[in-house]
């Protein structure tokens, strides 16, 4: 059997009519036909169904098996209007008694119907798509619903739109610079902004800073540590290069002849490492405040603070040696030191976390 399916996305003949849809078979459809004709003449949707009603007469007086049937949509969205077509063509498709294999024939009125056709498919194999408008208006409607969907698109509204205001706008800025006697200026910062917009549409830099600017704003807004902690640690770190550099241009001076590449690392992470070292501190106390918040902080999270300490402990001890700021005694125990420090955190915090876990289970089993 082949259904005729005359489709009106936005409801057109419920609005105007009253009738209730879908309306299925001839004289119903002839009906709701004639009805919508009577109430607005002008709408399109009355060629469609009337498109539908030749149709299905032809294909009847051929003797083949044939139904005919008008489903629509509502005003809410593309979205809504679609998901309503498809719940009338199950109504339609459970209402017809026949044995056969059910195809379908859509009937629109323009493009903007023919976004229902995927919705279609899925529910019955669909023969051919027939658009039906008036021939005077047929490329103009096309036009029009395409502009539309340019505009109501952000993604192509700002990969269209954004360059042809940006190229618009350089002869204007030219009279500007004309007038303001720098219309080099003027035009060669337009095209630079016009450049660096494309290059950045192409890297696809405007996504990644828009997640970033989301990510950011939902982390400030959560009132998480960490924010507060990274921006500490980003200032502490730039204190920690300056000290870096200023420790190297001492030793530049009071050094005669060139200083090798191990002393220039070892002034650097000398005049740096504690400021690094806080810095590191600073990000994992906020890390583990926002877990504990969270409910999720585990123990041994809590090692994190005190292998920053003992790797800063080391480092300093070794950039002090080569530096011979320090002896060799004082470089074994602080090799040792930072090393017991680490291996004691752990397994403090590892008995820890076996001890309140099975306190924990117990807990839970009584």
């Amino acid at each position: 059997m082949l259904l005729v399916l005359c489709v009106d996305l936005d409801d057109d003949l419920g609005r105007k009519t009253g009738f209730s849809t879908p309306v299925i078979g001839r004289a119903p459809v002839e009906e709701a036909a004639v009805a919508l004709a009577t109430a607005d003449p002008e709408d399109s949707d009355v060629n469609v169904i009337f498109q539908g009603l030749h149709v299905y007469d032809d294909l009847a007086s051929r003797g083949e098996s044939v139904e005919v049937a008008v489903v629509t949509g509502n005003e809410e969205g593309e979205v809504q209007a679609n998901r309503e077509v498809g719940d009338e063509v199950d109504t339609v498709l459970a209402s017809l008694s026949t044995g056969e294999d059910v195809t379908a024939l859509v009937i629109t009125d323009g493009a903007q119907d023919e976004s229902v056709v995927p919705i279609i498919r899925s529910r019955v194999p669909i023969d051919g798509v027939r658009r039906v408008v008036v021939r005077q208006s047929q490329n103009l409607e096309s036009m029009y619903y395409t502009i539309k969907q340019v505009l109501d698109d952000p993604e192509t509204r700002g990969t269209i739109l954004i360059p042809l205001g940006i190229v618009l706008l350089i002869y204007p800025l030219a009279l500007i610079g004309t007038l303001l006697d720098y219309p080099g200026i003027v035009i060669g910062g337009t095209s630079a902004l016009l450049g660096l917009y494309f290059i950045s549409r192409g890297l696809g830099l405007g996504e990644r800073l828009d997640d970033a600017v989301d990510r950011g704003r939902r982390v400030l807004y959560a009132g998480r540590t960490t924010l507060l902690a990274y921006v500490v640690a980003a200032a502490l770190l730039v204190l920690g290069g300056v000290s870096g550099i200023n420790e190297l241009e001492a030793l530049q001076a009071s050094t005669t002849g060139d200083v090798g590449i191990p002393m220039v690392l070892a002034a650097l992470v000398y005049g740096s490492i504690q400021w690094f070292a806080a810095a590191g501190v600073t990000t994992s106390l906020g890390q583990i405040t926002d877990e504990y918040i969270a409910g999720s902080l585990e123990w041994r999270y809590l090692n994190a603070p005190f292998y920053v300490i003992a790797i800063a402990v080391v480092l300093h001890a070794v950039s002090a040696f080569f530096l011979d700021e320090v002896g060799i005694a004082y470089l074994a125990t602080a090799l040792t030191a930072g090393t017991l420090l680490g291996i004691a955190s752990t397994l403090a915090f590892a008995v820890a976390e076996d001890r309140f876990s099975e306190t924990g289970r117990r807990a839970d089993s009584a």
